[in-house]
């Protein structure tokens, strides 16, 4: 014990600014004045690294006389207190050679006063001298010999059936946390495990009690796993049984026979694991691991004793093969690899069946999208057709009845004949009050298209009718202005205003002159074609005390303009506009 009494002691404060080396003696830290013997019995030697929210010591325990290790939690965290008191309790009450023994004082708190005054958790427990198996595959980077990776399996499987009897899963089951106590510090040889060798689960940081009505409630529990070894029901942070350590020792068994991390081995598309052409191990091994990886809990294996049963199978020896035996056994061997083989080719039709499924799947349901979306256009520009028609009707009906039926006719006649008179000379007075059919019909269809609400827009009534009369009313005027007055000029001309100003009244989100543009010469052009086929009247006129008979070429025009101005602005909507912003124009 010389080489213990002359070793130097380390203080375990995570804030002591000179740790090591403190002379072995002393009661308390030169540096910060921390305890330097716990409990009078556990002297820090030298720290063994960190582990989650520990850092780990060899300690000496004075009273055996043996090292031991001692895990300081340094995370002040309610969390992590709760997962380390939790460890603690779970290593204190379990006695089994594959768990590391906690003494019955194990458990204690320090208290510190360096920088300020605080509890620091500790655990001292047994300390295993040997290897994990981490370390010992890095030896077998082709995967480790089946034999030790079949002993290893079952020890580990006796460890979890006593966890498991008492209600307790471990939760973070990995090759960094499977310990192989050894004589030798090192594994030479594939054969170079002696029959001593002991198997030792540790890190029990994320360790939980677990209770059959717990699992069957509907509860999450802490989100806590480990990469490419934890179960799907354990990474989304459902409920966990059981089952979570088999599927976990599972992904680990596999990862000792191949020598490639979990990750490495899964399919992409279905998330499966692809081993058993990496290596060949016997078929019912295989058979027991894929099982156990299984991403639906009830697949697998239902408890420790029904896995144990299957190894015990699998370890027993093969009885002397004669000649018959193995000419039986290449039969078998060559259908499992070509049983194997035709089961690689089914999966990649059935790949490539699902990826061109998928395919017509997504072109069916864009081709159908398409077509609603183009019938859903053609409903909502009929729609705007309707009641630009009706609107523009009804318009020109009422300012028929307002400009020939009412006084507010003569009034306005005698208005615009004073002031037009002064603009154009020798202007009739019969001119004067069809201005208000013009206005009352510019009112109606900007009121209709701004009803329909289609074409995006924010349906602004009180600017849209505003605009609507000044557009129409402008288009009047530049009527009387156009000679001769017996051409369709006029009434194209009237079109290409009137269409202008009230598109862009409209309350359209963008684009603004695109619409404009198209609405205008759209309807002109189309009118225009209308007077040559012979379809539409080039022009008409109200006599001084017009009939309702004459009302009949106005609708017409004024009816047919409200059409086009929709029909064209559905047009530019669906699919003008949009193929501007393809084009870059924003």
């Amino acid at each position: 014990m010389s080489h213990i009494t002359q070793s130097a002691v380390h203080c375990i404060n995570p804030d002591c600014q000179r740790p090591y080396p403190q002379p072995w003696g002393n009661k308390f830290c030169n540096s910060c004045g921390a305890p330097l013997e716990l409990l009078d019995r556990y002297v820090p030697l030298q720290p063994l690294g960190s582990g989650g929210f520990a850092q780990i010591y060899t300690v000496w325990d004075q009273k055996t006389q043996t090292e031991k290790v001692l895990k300081v939690l340094v995370e002040d965290s309610p969390k992590a207190l709760e997962l380390f008191t939790q460890e603690a309790a779970v290593l204190s009450s379990l006695h089994h050679p594959g768990v590391p023994a906690v003494d019955a004082e194990g458990y204690f708190q320090v208290q510190l006063f360096n920088p300020k005054l605080h509890q620091l958790p500790c655990l001292v427990m047994e300390k295993i001298n040997g290897q994990t198996l981490e370390e010992i595959l890095k030896k077998f980077p082709q995967g480790c010999p089946e034999n030790l990776v079949i002993n290893w399996f079952a020890q580990t499987v006796e460890i979890l059936q006593e966890l498991h009897k008492r209600q307790i899963i471990h939760r973070d089951i990995k090759p960094s946390n499977l310990m192989l106590g050894t004589s030798s510090p090192t594994v030479t040889t594939p054969q170079g495990q002696a029959q001593g060798d002991r198997l030792v689960l540790i890190d029990f940081g994320g360790a939980k009690q677990f209770s059959a009505s717990k699992l069957r409630s509907q509860s999450s529990s802490t989100r806590l796993f480990s990469s490419g070894y934890s179960p799907p029901e354990q990474v989304t942070g459902s409920i966990v049984g059981p089952s979570a350590d088999f599927y976990a020792l599972g992904r680990t068994m596999i990862e000792l026979l191949t020598g490639k991390y979990p990750l490495e081995l899964e399919d992409q598309q279905t998330g499966k694991l692809r081993w058993r052409t990496v290596v060949n191990v016997n078929p019912q091994l295989a058979d027991l691991l894929d099982e156990m990886v299984q991403e639906d809990v009830r697949s697998r294996p239902a408890n420790a004793a029904m896995i144990q049963k299957r190894l015990a199978k699998i370890s027993q020896p093969l009885p002397p093969t004669g000649l018959f035996a193995q000419l039986q056994d290449k039969i078998k061997q060559t259908l499992g690899q070509v049983s194997q083989g035709f089961t690689l080719l089914i999966q990649a039709i059935e790949r490539v069946l699902a990826n061109f499924t998928q395919a017509v799947t997504k072109t069916v349901v864009f081709i159908a999208q398409t077509i609603i979306k183009i019938f859903q256009a053609c409903l909502a520009t009929i729609w705007a057709m309707i009641l630009a028609y009706v609107g523009a009707c009804f318009g020109a009906i009422a300012g028929f009845i307002l400009a020939y039926h009412t006084s507010l006719g003569h009034w306005v006649v005698q208005s615009i004949s004073t002031q037009l008179n002064q603009l154009v000379p020798n202007t009739q007075p019969i001119f004067g009050a069809d201005i208000l059919v013009f206005i009352a019909a510019g009112w109606g269809t900007a009121w209709g298209l701004t009803v329909s609400g289609c074409f995006g827009q924010r349906r602004r009534f009180l600017v849209a009718s505003v605009m609507g009369m000044i557009s129409y009313g402008f288009g009047w005027f530049i009527l009387q202005l156009i000679t001769p007055k017996d051409s369709g000029e006029g009434l194209v001309a009237v079109i290409l205003v009137a269409a202008c100003l009230l598109t862009l009244s409209l309350g359209l989100r963008s684009h603004h002159v695109v619409y404009a543009v198209f609405a205008a010469f759209g309807s002109a052009i189309a009118y225009a074609l209308l007077i040559i086929l012979g379809l539409a009247p080039p022009i008409f006129q109200f006599s001084s005390q017009p009939a309702w008979s004459e009302l009949q070429l106005p609708l017409i025009f004024f009816g047919s303009v409200g059409f086009f101005i929709s029909f064209w602005l559905g047009v530019s909507y669906y699919l003008i506009v949009p193929g501007l912003r393809f084009l870059g124009w924003r």
